[in-house]
């Protein structure tokens, strides 16, 4: 009998059933026998579809990536919208203007991170926030009982155009299409092949980019795909599975909730603390972040020797236990590049510290996220210093 192939992607890969899992309205685009597939909000996401990643990794720095991604909006609306997000969400979300969008995190009542996401603010009182995987949706009906608010699922899918040309594309599809003034983290409607869209001036790659947010039944979403591709063509884009999304998201340093963090570390404990409001009124999880060990206990590691095998356990020379949560070969840096989770406080940077990777034993460097870009000057399409 003949043996799959190893797979190419992180952890192990089981042939399962679909029947549970919601497919992507662009599924049939680019299914094949090389595809893997995880799941991820109850969806099925394209890991892998058997290209060649460090090839559209490159494609993604210089031309651009069409990603099929698994983010879920939740819709926020209501004459209580905002009182219902200023309950849950421990930054303001009042002064967020309409048509701009924020990173948000929500806390539970010891100050642990139940969730992150980007909330868009569509109107007034109409608020998406595209969640990280979990069960958020109850958690956010609970707290709204009493409001004047309606809390659900719009039943939405969203596509990341991301990469050097990511923009001109979009000035190309788009009708109509964003101004120059169109800052990042700005949100936009529009149409793009016949089909109504939000699109998003974010992504999770650390590049300059755009999320397209469709619903699920759209009528026109096969036109969109193929306008996508056929006039993204010219300026080089392609679609791909997730793994060179993978290598630039952890360059960037962009954590993933549930890989990376989960309710066991609080805000500061993951390098998250400046998106806390503690000069606002009272939210959940308040109390208990105002008196919390926001000690740091992720950080990065650089490897020049390998890639640090994901799950391998570390220790500090000072003896608190560690493991490395997510890790890829930056072909920016030319090394090995990871995030590290430790019981007890992180080693400083500049520590050394030994590591399982794919080449066996290495010591590696604790470095500070994100490793590349860290003002972020890419996404923001300013040009980096020479």
């Amino acid at each position: 009998m003949s043996q799959s192939p190893a797979p190419k992607v992180a952890g192990g890969v089981l042939s399962i059933s679909s029947h549970r899992f919601l497919r992507s309205p662009f599924f049939r685009f680019y299914d094949c026998p090389e595809a893997r597939y995880g799941v991820y909000n109850q969806r099925l996401y394209p890991l892998d579809l058997g290209g060649d990643a460090l090839a559209e990794y490159w494609r993604l720095r210089h031309n651009a990536m069409l990603y099929d991604v698994p983010e879920r909006p939740l819709e926020i609306s209501g004459p209580d919208a905002v009182k219902l997000l200023d309950k849950v969400l421990v930054r303001r979300t009042g002064s967020l203007g309409v048509n701009r969008a924020a990173y948000g995190l929500a806390c539970d009542v010891s100050g642990g991170l139940l969730m992150d996401g980007v909330l868009m603010r569509l109107a007034e009182d109409r608020f998406w926030y595209v969640m990280a995987d979990g069960e958020f949706l109850p958690w956010l009906e609970a707290q709204a009982i009493g409001m004047d608010v309606r809390v659900f699922d719009p039943g939405v899918w969203a596509l990341q155009v991301q990469g050097a040309r990511a923009l001109e594309i979009l000035q190309a599809v788009a009708e109509p299409a964003p101004g120059p003034d169109w800052r990042y983290f700005g949100v936009a409607q529009g149409v793009i092949g016949g089909q109504p869209v939000v699109l998003s001036r974010t992504g999770w790659t650390g590049e300059l980019g755009f999320e397209i947010y469709t619903p699920i039944n759209g009528a026109h979403n096969e036109a969109l795909w193929n306008t996508l591709l056929t006039v993204g063509a010219p300026f080089g884009l392609q679609s791909g599975g997730l793994a060179s999304m993978t290598m630039r998201r952890i360059e960037a340093g962009i954590l993933d909730y549930g890989t990376d963090f989960d309710r066991g570390l609080n805000p500061w404990q993951v390098g998250l603390g400046r998106f806390v409001d503690m000069e606002r009124g009272d939210f959940i999880g308040r109390a208990a972040l105002a008196d919390c060990d926001r000690t740091l206990r992720l950080t990065g590691l650089r490897c020049d020797g390998g890639v640090p095998l994901r799950g391998a356990a570390v220790r500090s020379s000072s003896g608190v236990a560690g493991h490395v949560t997510a890790s890829a070969r930056s072909p920016q840096l030319g090394c090995g590049i990871g995030y590290l989770r430790f019981e007890g406080a992180a080693p400083a940077p500049g520590t050394r510290i030994d590591v399982q990777t794919d080449a066996g034993p290495q010591q590696g460097v604790i470095t500070e996220p994100p490793f590349f870009d860290p003002e972020k000057r890419i996404a923001r399409g300013v040009p980096l210093p020479a």
